[in-house]
């Protein structure tokens, strides 16, 4: 279908800066994989940042440099595209780490959580 399986993020700028998401991003993907997430395969785990304003395309520019710096000339998939079109995953998906994941552990995503993201349940 050319989808993308991605998280749309409401933030504060007051809080936390797009530039420190795009950071984080970068802790908990291998952007020298190609159409891989863990161990996820295919064109909808391509990896990406999907920006709203110029500004955000700035920042994200601005990590993906440095990010391509620390890699010292490995391949770097990591795509930057404006956001279009966003359709929310179907409900089953929705909440999926609350839920317990595929592992039937569910884990808090509350506010002050100090517990790591599994990506994967």
């Amino acid at each position: 279908t050319g989808h993308t399986e991605v998280v749309q993020l409401t933030y504060k700028p007051k809080e936390v800066s797009y530039t420190d998401l795009c950071k984080l991003l970068f802790t908990r993907i291998n952007p020298t994989l190609k159409d891989q997430v863990g161990n996820d395969r295919g064109t909808q785990y391509r990896h990406g940042i999907y920006f709203h304003t110029p500004e955000q395309k700035k920042e994200a520019e601005a990590v993906m440099s440095a990010v391509k710096s620390e890699l010292g000339g490995a391949p770097f998939y990591t795509e930057l595209e404006e956001a279009k079109v966003y359709y929310p995953a179907e409900e089953y998906h929705q909440q999926y780490l609350e839920k317990g994941g595929r592992g039937g552990r569910p884990q808090s995503a509350e506010k002050g959580a100090t517990e790591t993201i599994r990506c994967y349940g």
